[in-house]
């Protein structure tokens, strides 16, 4: 049901910033597994069920959500919107859910919270400085950052054969990073500070909590095996992601790998996942599989370019109402209802 919003965005997106968002990395085919993945899921619905009020909301980590349904953490929203994640938190704001920041946002950390109603996340790439991303994480638990996203899964960028040249200034790179580097080092100094650190460990989860007192959640998890190591490690959450299929070209696709993670750690930590959710029935399916939220991407940036802050509610809303209406087609009337033997 989202598809519409990207056939609108490509009409009003400068060509560069369009590819940038919609490319995946290396011949595509996890791009185009991400949603079909979902697809291929079919449910068992329940009969004869009081469906004449259905609830939605839901709690993560302290997130009073109205939905089971975040913003993803995406880089330079400015190539969608001139507001950038300024217009992108106020659509969050009036659909009375929440996104996670991302590390690489064009507008700064505190200008965004201030926009935002609800507690909210922090993305974070560790850089090669890592004092850079030391003082990114305490200014975000000083400007209201609940949580911490923890970026596993990408120690250096993937390839992306489909994609000339990513249409960014310097401006929109350094928005948050500016400030804490010396102008007077030389560019390509400056751009490699902030390139990702391919030393990261499990042992990182600890350090970010360590230096902002947040929980840490860690993203771009496909294994289960690593899900339970990064949880013996202090982490306070499992986000399910293949990196909206920009990474590793051929990665297993989010929906295929999420039941064997929320079997392997659910009981412990929250479970999220993202990556070619597209409908309510897509939402369904996933909290079936285990996930108690999702996280939508690229669907946000086409609804920001076309309609700004009421192109990103109306969007969000739209998304709650349909899982309401598929909630109530599989005769379940709150989250909690929504469980495996939904699925066939």
């Amino acid at each position: 049901m989202l598809e519409r919003h990207e056939r609108a965005a490509a009409e009003r997106l400068n060509p560069d910033a369009f590819e940038y968002v919609v490319t995946g990395g290396g011949e595509e085919l996890s791009l185009r597994d991400a949603s079909d993945a979902w697809r291929r899921f079919r449910l068992r619905p329940h009969v004869l069920r009081d469906v004449s009020s259905v609830r939605t909301d839901t709690e993560v980590l302290g997130l009073r959500l109205r939905a089971p349904i975040l913003v993803a953490p995406m880089a330079t929203h400015v190539l969608a919107h001139g507001e950038a994640e300024l217009e992108t938190a106020r659509g969050v704001r009036r659909a009375q859910t929440s996104m996670v920041v991302a590390t690489r946002a064009s507008r700064r950390i505190e200008e965004i919270a201030s926009r935002l109603s609800a507690p909210w996340w922090f993305q974070v790439y560790v850089v090669r400085d890592r004092t850079l991303t030391e003082a990114l994480v305490r200014r975000a638990a000083a400007a209201g950052a609940s949580a911490l996203a923890l970026t596993g899964d990408t120690p250096l960028l993937g390839r992306k054969p489909r994609q000339s040249f990513p249409p960014f200034t310097e401006d929109m790179l350094f928005a948050n990073f500016g400030e804490h580097i010396d102008p007077a080092m030389e560019q390509g100094k400056r751009f490699r500070s902030i390139d990702q650190d391919p030393t990261i460990t499990l042992d990182t989860i600890g350090w970010l909590h360590r230096v902002s007192g947040l929980p840490v959640l860690v993203k771009g998890v496909l294994r289960a095996d690593d899900a339970a190591q990064c949880v013996e490690h202090g982490a306070a959450g499992i986000i399910v992601s293949n990196h909206g299929a920009r990474q590793l070209d051929r990665s297993v696709a989010s929906a295929d790998a999420l039941r064997d993670v929320a079997a392997t750690v659910g009981d412990r930590v929250p479970v999220l996942v993202d990556g070619g959710i597209r409908s309510g029935v897509d939402v369904l399916i996933a909290l079936a599989l285990g996930a108690r939220a999702v996280l939508i991407g690229r669907p946000v940036l086409w609804a920001l370019a076309t309609d700004g802050a009421n192109g990103v509610a109306s969007m969000l809303e739209a998304l709650v109402d349909d899982l309401v209406h598929v909630m109530s087609l599989a005769g379940v009337t709150c989250i909690e209802e929504i469980t495996p033997d939904l699925l066939a």
